[in-house]
């Protein structure tokens, strides 16, 4: 079950982000196969983060939930909120495919464009 993390960041925490996000990082990489996707949430400048939303599959709300409390941003103390919710998509992907990767011309399936 696919599982949407809404967090939002703490007003002045971006040194607390930038300090904390290698370990944000690794900690995601041991999810990355479960990952539906994940980033920052931006200012409408495209470049302040604000907070973060991830959707990732887990076996149940408690292990969702048990994942999130380990989660290093949780962990030292960035998010002001947090909220989780069960996500099912009913849209094909056709665009805000991570850096990288695109829509294929057959059905919309992920492919690299490594060049």
């Amino acid at each position: 079950m696919i599982f949407v993390f809404h967090l939002l960041d703490r007003a002045g925490s971006a040194e607390l982000r930038e300090a904390v996000r290698p370990s944000h990082k690794a900690y995601l990489a041991m999810v990355a196969d479960r990952i539906a996707f994940a980033g920052p949430l931006l200012s409408d400048d495209g470049q302040t983060m604000l907070g973060s939303l991830l959707a990732i599959d887990f076996e149940s709300r408690e292990a969702a939930t048990l994942w999130q409390l380990d989660e290093p941003f949780t962990r030292s103390g960035l998010y002001a909120s947090a909220s989780i919710c069960v996500f099912e998509n009913l849209w094909p992907q056709k665009v805000g495919f991570a850096r990288g990767f695109r829509s294929s011309e057959l059905g919309g399936v992920r492919g690299s464009t490594s060049s």
